[in-house]
């Protein structure tokens, strides 16, 4: 390798991994377990956990169809929805959380409806945490769900079709098992995302210990009181990063 490329590929290399060191250098390691153990930070843990599940759950519900009609049908405007669906992954979270509130919040356009129809108030609440969520990961699922699904073969399709199975029977019993590996990749990529989302849960949900409190934000509350407690929460989270990234390797560093 020249040195013209060997000197930056080392000075990048160790501009992103150095402070993951730095980290692992810092940490409490005496007393992590007392710390891993404290009601605030097991609070946060079990809330985030939770929360990101049902927003990965909530993406794959309404994500897996999305990716379908956006892989397989053509409709005027196509290019342009799909557009849409991919702003989350490059819009600022916290324009993300302003938005939310605008549409959800009380005087929004369908937060008002909500709340004077059925009683449901989105905004700071643990529910608004799981929203808030699933609006800014679920891109990252119907991206892979299509993806997977442009790249299946559609004659095992059309060859169910000819044997009288449904639209529905044939998406459930043939592209489904399909792409089965790209939905367990998008929705593996979009449980992280939600985990770690930041921007617009604290603007959307607010940072209340024990309802809509996740890891990123009591990382954010600890830096202020307590440097440890944050560095704690940061391990955590690199911990759920490094697994991830590792079931994912073969899928993703293979190709």
């Amino acid at each position: 390798m020249p040195p013209a490329l060997a000197i930056p590929a080392i000075a990048g290399l160790v501009f992103l991994v150095l402070p993951l060191f730095g980290l692992l250098w810092r940490a409490p390691w005496s007393t992590l377990p007392e710390r891993l153990a404290e009601p605030g930070i097991l609070a946060a843990l079990r809330l985030s956990l939770l929360t990101a599940t049902l927003a990965t759950a909530v993406s794959l519900v309404l994500g897996v169809p999305l990716a379908w009609v956006l892989a397989r049908t053509e409709f005027p405007g196509r290019r342009f929805v799909r557009a849409l669906v991919t702003v989350p992954l490059v819009l600022p979270p916290v324009v993300g959380g302003v938005a939310l509130l605008l549409v959800f919040g009380r005087r929004g356009l369908l937060g008002g409806w909500l709340d004077s129809t059925f009683g449901v108030s989105l905004p700071f609440t643990t529910a608004g945490v799981v929203v808030a969520e699933a609006f800014v990961a679920m891109p990252f699922l119907v991206i892979s769900v299509e993806g997977a699904l442009r790249g299946a073969d559609s004659r095992y399709e059309e060859a169910a079709a000819t044997l009288g199975a449904g639209r529905w029977t044939a998406f459930r019993r043939v592209t489904l098992p399909l792409i089965a590996p790209g939905v367990a990749a998008g929705g593996v990529l979009c449980w992280a995302r939600a985990l770690g989302e930041f921007g617009a849960t604290i603007t959307f949900a607010g940072n209340f210990p024990g309802r809509t409190q996740t890891m990123p934000l009591a990382v954010y509350l600890a830096l202020e009181q307590d440097v440890d407690a944050a560095i704690v929460l940061s391990l955590l989270l690199l911990v759920v990063s490094v697994v991830i990234l590792a079931a994912l390797r073969d899928k993703w560093v293979a190709a």
